[in-house]
């Protein structure tokens, strides 16, 4: 077993598909795809890549840290009560447990993300 892995931006097998629930949506028709490619400690680490259509969801993290980091694409993050962020293709970011905003898919965006919780 190796303790170093990689992960491919672009997989070559097929993504886990989802919608957001009826809670979860916001705006627009947004679809998921999920590549998930590592996980540890018994499912509370998990790391891949995913991708959503633009589209308008609440996003809640609950007790669970993400850490992203922008392949392609363009998304608007709003806090709670704060000004609206940009990412785009480079920009890296992280949500920390208890995060409650609105994430806004203004171009499909693609994203390594690493999650804990």
């Amino acid at each position: 077993m190796t303790l170093l892995k990689t992960i491919d931006p672009s997989p070559a097998f097929e993504p886990k598909l989802a919608t957001p629930g009826p809670e979860r949506l916001i705006s627009g028709s947004p679809a998921f795809r999920t590549w998930a490619q590592d996980s540890a400690r018994d499912g509370t680490v998990n790391t891949g890549v995913w991708e959503a259509t633009p589209g308008e969801t609440h996003s809640i993290k609950g007790e669970t840290f993400e850490f992203c980091h922008i392949l392609e694409g363009v998304v608007e993050l709003t806090e709670a009560g704060k000004q609206p962020v940009i990412y785009r293709a480079g920009d890296s970011f992280v949500m920390k447990p208890g995060y409650v905003g609105v994430w806004k898919t203004i171009e499909t965006v693609r994203k390594i993300y690493v999650t804990v919780g």
